[in-house]
């Protein structure tokens, strides 16, 4: 499955700090330890200073890119941050993302199509989130065909079917389980989710949303948005992966723990 890894982003404390002091070292630290724990993508969002979003995402992809070849992940409601981000790409980069809102697909899926970009869409519309699964497979139907417009193929989307904290409704962890499944058997997109809502409230949040992990990976959950410095958390996908058939010969999960990044 594909790991994208999540700690570049200007909600956290330090990354915030680190883009307003333009410190390179330590942003490159933070992507070079999330490849280095398996990370196949880098999700970039400098998003919390809207005003200076733009210059902010200009400055960021490049010193990433200067320390770990992987493809990243630009993420921003704004139109104009991804434009900064994604025209600094060096490889084929994925859009974070767009919705089934009119004014949302037609600010952003123009620049999916100019930059040849897979993107990550949100099974969300001018109503609200869905709460069933079939809503949530509606909803991505509606996206398919809406951007058929801009020329991009289903295959190029991952739907994000929103996982919602089981903490305040605990029916919507099956909802969510069961889109997938939908999506997955009825479209031909991809799935991608972050897991860190299931947990919102609870203790010991790391068990939680590795578990769900697991039980994703098994619905057919094509990528996550985690955190893969997290040892507990790759300890469960590798597990998992090897598991449901789609780590053969279990080797990814031989090496990781031979390497020691589960265990």
């Amino acid at each position: 499955m594909i790991i994208i890894g999540e700690r570049i982003n200007a909600s956290r404390k330090s990354i915030f700090e680190a883009i307003e002091k333009k410190d390179a070292k330590f942003i490159q630290q933070e992507a070079v330890n999330q490849v280095n724990a398996g990370a196949h993508y880098l999700d970039v969002n400098c998003g919390t200073n809207i005003k200076d979003e733009p210059k902010n995402m200009q400055w960021l992809v490049p010193v990433i890119q200067e320390a770990v070849d992987v493809p990243l992940v630009i993420d921003s409601p704004s139109a104009e941050a991804l434009d900064s981000g994604l025209k600094l790409c060096k490889h084929k980069p994925i859009v974070n993302s767009i919705t089934a809102e009119k004014e949302r697909i037609k600010s952003i899926a123009p620049l999916v199509a100019k930059y040849n970009a897979d993107v990550i869409a949100l099974t969300i519309t001018e109503e609200g989130m869905p709460h069933t699964a079939q809503q949530r497979l509606d909803i991505a139907k509606k996206i398919i065909e809406a951007v058929k417009e801009y020329k991009i193929d289903p295959e190029r989307i991952y739907f994000d079917a929103l996982v919602r904290p089981i903490s305040t409704e605990p029916d919507q962890s099956k909802e969510f389980l069961k889109a997938i499944e939908l999506i997955k058997t009825q479209t031909k997109s991809k799935t991608a989710c972050g897991l860190s809502n299931i947990s919102f409230g609870l203790p010991n949040r790391a068990l939680v949303n590795s578990t769900y992990l697991a039980m994703a990976i098994y619905t057919g959950l094509d990528g996550a948005l985690i955190d893969p410095t997290n040892k507990q958390m790759i300890s469960i996908l590798r597990a998992a992966e090897a598991i449901t058939g789609q780590d053969e010969y279990c080797m990814n999960y031989i090496t990781a723990f031979r390497e020691g990044k589960c265990g």
